[in-house]
């Protein structure tokens, strides 16, 4: 039986790009998003390209409540949920004296509240199923924070933890817990976050491919990993920095305040 995958914020970027390299892969993509109607148009391309059969379902995940109903819909409607991809989130790049409260809190309640939430609707059906996969987006800014990015950091850095301790609550559920770090992708997400396109500019070369970090994270459900940083050399940065902040700091530079 092919699995199913559940990918939160499916209706673009790297949610968009995950929903097709599941379904190429024979997996039945299961998307949720804010915009029920891209998603509608998403599920149409699955279908014609692949011949895959990929269910949509309207939600906004900073809504806890809602992301408790529609969970429920989602285990009545399917018979197994294999995969749940926590991918919905967002950042904006400001600094924190110039940041509204109403942003901050925006961010918190999709990037960590939201994904807790998803996580925590999910693990029944998996301890049902004696198994299951949760593959939390984070980012290297949860490693690595840099100016004009305090509260994205923090709320990666929240992810990470979460991930890390859920990993260890599960391991006798045979329910693997899987962090995903990546660098800047070439998404719509910078529109949001980089209203002024200087750092989008700046990072452009190193850009990630949104399709290439997808397949590395479909990769991640067929050999489970617990940790995924991309691309790898930034992994090494996060280490390094780690190892010797004011070190890190004193040698980046100006590459920290690319924003």
């Amino acid at each position: 039986m092919s699995k199913c995958i559940l990918i939160t914020g499916a209706s673009s970027g790297i949610g968009k790009s995950l929903a097709f390299e599941a379904a190429s892969r024979g997996y039945k993509p299961i998307l949720v998003a804010r915009s029920f109607e891209k998603l509608q148009l998403i599920s149409c391309e699955i279908n014609s390209q692949f011949g895959v059969s990929a269910a949509c379902y309207h939600l906004d995940v900073s809504d806890v409540e809602a992301v408790s109903e529609i969970f429920k819909i989602i285990v009545k409607d399917h018979e197994r949920v294999d995969v749940l991809i926590n991918n919905a989130g967002y950042g904006i790049f400001e600094y924190l004296k110039e940041s509204s409260l109403t942003d901050i809190k925006g961010m918190i309640d999709v990037n960590v509240v939201g994904l807790i939430a998803c996580s925590k609707e999910i693990i029944s059906h998996f301890i049902k199923n004696g198994k299951g996969h949760i593959i939390n987006v984070a980012s290297i800014a949860g490693k690595l924070a840099t100016p004009k990015a305090s509260v994205y950091a923090a709320t990666k850095h929240a992810v990470l933890g979460f991930t890390n301790a859920l990993r260890l609550e599960l391991k006798d559920k045979n329910i693997f817990v899987t962090a995903v770090n990546p660098g800047p992708i070439r998404t719509n997400f910078f529109s949001i976050a980089d209203k002024e396109g200087m750092y989008a500019k700046s990072m452009e070369r190193l850009m990630l491919d949104p399709d290439d970090v997808a397949k590395a994270i479909i990769n991640s459900i067929e050999k489970p990993t617990r940790e995924l940083n991309l691309p790898f050399w930034m992994g090494w940065g996060a280490k390094l920095y780690q190892l010797s902040p004011a070190l890190f700091e004193k040698l980046a530079g100006r590459s920290l305040k690319r924003k």
